[in-house]
């Protein structure tokens, strides 16, 4: 290789990026998965191949980390970078769909750069800052993507992995008592994640342990916020274990303590928490009129204060859900078709576990409502979109669509069990 080449030509070349042609595609590709809205022209390419390049943008510069695996500055880029966590992708050439399993392996791999400070070998800071703080809630932030695109099968030992290395910050380092209760609360969010992470893996006794070392540091900390978090997924959770008595009036507690917050989103994520419960407590009357208050109180975001970040899941998607659930818990199936349908229109693709619990929810409407041929090929259709998503909840419903489809005494769905059942056992060997 000729050695004059630069570092940034010499890594381009190696990846079989050496020309726009193959730069430019991989660059898009990488920037949609770590979710930066930038692109970059044939000139700035030519231009970064110079022995003395310019320094990129931030958003670029966190696209190059993530498509080379390692910092700009190495690549021969002034520096230094803008204080953000990027995770390593590692791309491969000529590949514009990266692997899931990869994908978050690779993250997992990378988790060690989190937070690093003075003390490089554990990645521990003798003294923590704004910029460590700031590092930290990026690697929350980017488990929040990474779990909404991927589910939470792959992703719980890098959110278990990030909690501890908080808490060791917290007890190994010094730091003001400003910086002392924002770590405090970065690490009373990152167990709330955890929990529901374990949630969707459908491991509800560590979910609940995680939820409750969430709202012991939210009571610590008087902090209505983290509360009001921890009470809204312990309702949710409350109501897929069938007690949905402790879902309502976990909900109602949670409604308290978020009306102050004036945010129309959060009060109508909550008020459709308690529709879900009272549907399930056989009190449809007053549940219909919880999900029309949600909807809503939803069509009211543009007033008021702004959802937190945890709610952004929130909107029409998820209470056209919620509504498909409430037909399809009373019996009424072919009611909650329509619904199921226009959740999966509205839902974001980025919300890759959500879209495949929608579909396989669809599916089963579809059986149950007579409509058995057109379940069966949704069902199937669906999975080779689930081979990028990894959640507990999802498989628990790929099962009931196949026991239902088994239960059918007819031959026009036995392709259709078997592919299922194909599909149930691989993902138990896994």
């Amino acid at each position: 290789m000729d050695v004059t080449l630069t570092p940034f030509a010499r890594a381009c070349i190696e990846r079989g990026w050496a020309k726009p042609s193959s730069f430019i595609p991989a660059f898009e590709a990488t920037a949609e998965l770590v979710g930066e809205e930038v692109t970059v022209t044939d000139r700035q390419f030519r231009r970064w191949r110079q022995p003395s390049p310019p320094r990129p943008h931030p958003p670029a510069w966190r696209v190059l980390h993530a498509m080379f695996g390692m910092s700009p500055p190495d690549l021969g880029f002034p520096g230094p970078g803008p204080s953000t966590t990027v995770y390593a992708l590692q791309v491969a050439p000529h590949e514009e769909n990266v692997d899931r399993r990869t994908f978050v392996a690779d993250s997992i791999g990378v988790a060690a750069g989190l937070a690093v400070g003075p003390r490089e070998a554990t990645g521990i800071p003798d003294a923590v800052g704004v910029a460590h703080l700031l590092e930290l809630r990026e690697g929350l932030r980017s488990l929040y993507t990474l779990d909404d695109a991927y589910g939470g099968g792959d992703v719980r030992s890098l959110a278990v992995r990030h909690v501890r290395r908080v808490r060791r910050i917290i007890n190994t380092s010094s730091y003001p008592d400003t910086i002392g209760r924002q770590l405090q609360l970065l690490a009373g969010e990152t167990a709330e994640h955890c929990a529901w992470l374990y949630y969707d893996a459908d491991q509800q006794d560590t979910a609940r342990r995680y939820w409750g070392e969430a709202l012991t540091t939210a009571t610590m900390l008087h902090d209505a916020g983290l509360q009001v978090l921890v009470l809204v997924s312990l309702s949710m959770q409350a109501s897929y274990e069938d007690r949905p008595r402790d879902g309502y009036d976990l909900a109602r507690a949670a409604h308290s303590l978020a009306v102050p917050f004036g945010s129309s989103v959060l009060l109508s994520l909550i008020a459709a928490r308690e529709a879900r419960a009272l549907a399930l407590m056989k009190d449809q009357n007053t549940a219909r009129k919880r999900l029309a208050d949600s909807m809503r109180m939803v069509d009211r975001s543009d007033s008021g204060r702004p959802a937190p970040d945890w709610a952004a899941f929130h909107g029409h998607a998820e209470l056209d859900y919620a509504q498909g659930l409430l037909y399809s818990d009373t019996g009424h199936h072919k009611a909650a078709v329509p619904f199921l349908r226009a959740a999966l229109a509205h839902q974001d693709r980025s919300y890759g576990r959500n879209r495949a619990l929608y579909r396989m929810t669809l599916a089963r409407s579809l059986i149950q409502a007579g409509e058995v041929d057109e379940g069966a090929a949704e069902a199937v259709a669906s999975l080779t979109h689930l081979e990028e998503v990894e959640s507990g909840r999802v498989n628990r419903r790929v099962t009931e669509v196949r026991d239902l489809l088994r239960s059918v005494d007819a031959g026009c769905v036995r392709d259709a069990v078997d592919e299922l059942t194909e599909y149930t056992e691989l993902k138990g060997a896994v």
